[in-house]
């Protein structure tokens, strides 16, 4: 069925269990339900699906409303905004779901199951598969005498026992599976609670409901879904069954993403220095395709460009590399300004607030970086100068040694000494003045005042650069130390 069909109808919801963090996996789900909804100017829904008591976690809805904000992934309906089919929150709604599944049993699609656990227990010890129908055909006389004696019960749904449930999917097609095989499912527990498949589709109905959007490992539960769906007689909605997300391993296999493979948290991406707008944008072609080479989309433009057409049903793999890559395309990107900000405590921690030095460290570091959490490592030498071996000196490629070096660094600490002027163009004056009056080429300078001043064979930016970021006291200070190193090493 096209998505055209549902142009300016489309209703779809995120409805996670507040458990604990938002995985990438939840986060791609939501993403997707988002554009799916947006991209045809429909409604986003947010539903915390809380019925499992034993598994919350505190907090956790926080987590959840913080990284929807934080990901620009704003919901039009929720729990902390509202909405005409609240509450939101599936706690506040447990009057609701009971009348429901007594309402089936009335009509004969559902039966009070008195069942109790060690019963169950011995099913599974004798090698019993699933439930046996025990209490399916109980007469009306049995259960209510049972019921009146306050037996505990849970109310099961009355499965087909012969032909075939077909369900359609926007991205695996049709799949048909036999009835024979689906289980009376529990509807309500023995605590009233209902279960997550029941609740689930009673609130996609009340709440109007158009995609439901879900991975793949649920596709086995669509069946029962769509029995109950038509047990009610309700219209049953578009299915988006996404593909698994998995991760390599060191040893190159893949498997479902875990923690083993590396941060899976939105958040905890965010700390390892990855930006929301770069998590987003990845996370979006996990599965997906927008049919062009193209990569780089904001989420206004994925909102202009998403097809449930495009979605795959390949497991995909999330590489961390090219989300690094990801990452640095948008840090490029961004302004001196923008990057300034986010730059600006790992700075702090490098040296002093210097307007000057901040700007040529932004200069050097925008085209260089991944992630901005790699600034401490890259610029580590400007808090301390490291302590280096002065073989390092020797360059084929510049044409040095540690004499050649060791020649030069006098005379280049006598000349900068006499600077009056600190700044880029007196330093390449300096410096063009020095090479052509000593006949040598610019490496065979600029690589021993680099190695000296930084004490390290890779910098992002060059001996200028590092120069004035330093300073002329101290990289004065490191330029004798280097001259002192050379002069014990030969």
């Amino acid at each position: 069925m096209s998505d055209t069909n549902f142009s300016g109808s489309v209703r779809t919801r995120f409805a996670p269990s507040p458990t604990g963090f938002m995985h990438v996996g939840n986060l791609r789900t939501a993403l997707y339900e988002y554009l799916i909804a947006k991209s045809k100017g429909g409604d986003f829904v947010l539903r915390i699906e809380d019925t499992d008591q034993e598994r919350l976690v505190p907090g956790a809805v926080e987590i959840i409303l913080r990284t929807l904000q934080t990901a620009g992934l704003i919901h039009d309906e929720g729990p902390d905004v509202g909405g005409p089919y609240g509450p939101y929150v599936q706690s506040e709604r447990m009057d609701l779901y009971k009348p429901y599944a007594e309402s089936l049993v009335k009509a004969g699609k559902a039966y009070y199951c008195f069942c109790s656990r060690e019963r169950l227990d011995a099913l599974r010890a004798d090698g019993v598969i699933g439930y046996d129908r025990h209490c399916r055909d109980l007469d009306a006389e049995t259960v209510a005498e049972l019921l009146a004696a306050g037996t505990p019960y849970v109310i099961r749904q009355k499965m087909p026992l012969s032909g075939h449930t077909t369900f359609s999917d926007r991205v695996y097609g049709d799949i048909t599976v036999p009835n024979e095989e689906l289980e009376d499912q529990i509807l309500i527990k023995t605590d009233g609670f209902p279960t997550y498949n029941f609740a689930n589709i009673i609130d996609d109905h009340l709440m109007r409901i158009t995609h439901v959007v879900r991975g793949s490992e649920y596709l086995s539960s669509a069946p029962k879904y769509n029995l109950l769906y038509e047990a009610f007689g309700w219209e049953i909605p578009e299915y988006v069954h996404l593909p698994l997300i998995q991760g390599r391993g060191e040893d190159g296999t893949v498997s479902k993403l875990s923690k083993r493979h590396g941060a899976t948290g939105f958040e905890d991406l965010v700390r390892e220095g990855y930006l929301p707008e770069a998590i987003i944008n990845y996370i979006a072609l996990l599965g997906w395709s927008p049919g062009e080479t193209r990569e780089i989309f904001s989420l206004s433009e994925l909102t202009e460009v998403f097809s449930v057409d495009g979605i795959s049903k390949s497991p995909a793999i999330f590489d961390y590399d090219k989300l690094a890559w990801f990452n640095g395309e948008y840090i490029k990107a961004m302004s001196d300004e923008e990057f300034l900000v986010h730059a600006l405590p790992y700075f702090h921690d490098l040296l002093p607030e210097s307007a000057s030095a901040y700007s040529i460290m932004t200069e050097i570091l925008k085209p260089r970086i991944n992630r901005f959490s790699e600034i401490p490592e890259k610029l580590a030498f400007l808090r301390e100068l490291p302590d280096y071996d002065p073989s390092i000196y020797e360059h084929k490629k510049s044409k040095t040694t540690k004499e050649s070096s060791l020649a030069v660094l006098p005379e280049l600490i006598r000349g900068i000494s006499a600077l009056t002027l600190w700044d880029k163009e007196t330093l390449s004056a300096f410096f063009g003045d020095f090479t052509a009056e000593k006949e040598l080429k610019n490496s065979q300078v600029l690589w021993p005042v680099r190695i000296a001043i930084s004490g390290t064979l890779v910098t992002p930016g060059g001996a200028l650069e590092i120069l004035l970021i330093l300073g002329k006291e101290e990289s004065l200070r490191r330029l004798e130390s280097g001259r002192q190193r050379l002069q014990q090493s030969v």
